[in-house]
């Protein structure tokens, strides 16, 4: 399975499971590009935004874990699969676009 890019946005609401999700965080940080976690007082609730970087098989069972403490929310997005005739990034090559109409001036 290929690496893919994805957003996992975690809302807890039981601030003391904190501890937890940092736990679970912890063990899951080869995956983890980037966090910023906000804590929203007024609504007494942190939300957590993570960008990882794994298989979907490494990002489930992120999110599983997370997803199986009580008082936390957990959702996510990942990129879709790379297509086949696209270049690895930073090779500066186009990739091509299926049914793309190509304008031409005459």
């Amino acid at each position: 399975m290929k690496p893919r890019i994805g957003i996992v946005g975690i809302v807890v609401e039981n601030l003391e499971c904190a501890e937890r999700v940092n736990s679970v965080l912890h063990e899951f940080a080869k995956l983890i590009v980037g966090r910023m976690g906000i804590p929203y007082r007024e609504r007494h609730v942190s939300v957590i935004s993570l960008i990882v970087d794994g298989t979907n098989d490494e990002i489930s069972s992120l999110t599983g874990k997370l997803g199986r403490i009580n008082g936390v929310t957990v959702k996510s997005m990942v990129t879709k699969a790379p297509e086949p005739d696209c270049a690895p990034a930073g090779q500066n090559a186009l990739c091509t676009i299926p049914n793309q109409r190509t304008r031409t001036n005459s």
